[in-house]
């Protein structure tokens, strides 16, 4: 009896890397869709064509995300698409806030090719996989908690709208990349600074920054 036919997303900027993710799942089923994505566009693309994904592997820097918006993104916007991160960053803070940005899994790109099976086979069965010695209980401080919080209630189309804020878009610029009049952008970018508790757009951009991987506060080490 044949598996049943998975259909993944290997989304990574490096053709090499991702040739040796598709190897990696490749060797675990007989029959499976696999679809690769070197930007993000490439992966809303991918995802907006249709059909059921049953997982995407994402790599937190690739072209058009910045830190961990594209895994904010996408959570939202396809909530039903398991995600799990592959990164060369296996600091455990960023795990950690993986986790609490929807991530279904995290896979450092130093792990061995059959604990990357069993992990990816762990997420696909509906658990959740990330190193053993991460202790995901640490918390971010308070204030870190309260923005990340903030950050998590964005529409997709927000999310967008905030990543291209802090490339130093225009308005008007922005408006023609997502195809809407410059009205819905202001619009968003009111509704942006409200949610995250913010009264101008460089305050936002600022806000924004601690998403960026490695931006997190961390907590102070004595020595």
């Amino acid at each position: 009896m044949n598996d049943p036919l998975y259909r993944l997303v290997i989304a990574d900027d490096h053709p090499l890397f991702r040739g040796a993710l598709r190897e990696a799942v490749t060797g675990l089923f007989e029959h499976v869709d696999i679809s690769e994505a070197g930007s993000f566009e490439e992966v809303s693309r991918l995802l907006d064509q249709g059909g059921e994904v049953d997982l995407i592997l994402l790599d937190l820097t690739m072209p058009g995300v910045r830190g961990f918006s594209g895994l904010m993104y996408l959570r939202a916007q396809y909530p039903s698409a398991p995600v799990v991160v592959v990164s060369g960053n296996d600091d455990p803070a960023v795990i950690r806030r993986c986790m609490d940005f929807g991530a279904s899994g995290f896979i450092p790109k130093t792990l061995g090719i059959d604990d990357m099976r069993a992990a990816i086979m762990r997420v696909l069965k509906g658990g959740i996989w990330t190193p053993p010695d991460v202790d995901l209980a640490a918390g971010a401080d308070a204030e870190a908690a309260a923005m990340m919080a903030r950050l998590a209630t964005l529409t997709p189309q927000q999310v967008r709208v905030l990543m291209m804020l802090s490339e130093g878009l225009l308005n008007k610029q922005i408006a023609y990349e997502l195809s809407v009049s410059e009205a819905t952008v202001k619009a968003h970018v009111s509704a942006i600074l409200q949610k995250l508790g913010v009264d101008s757009r460089t305050q936002a951009v600022i806000a924004a920054a601690k998403i960026e991987v490695g931006q997190w506060p961390q907590p102070a080490i004595g020595g």
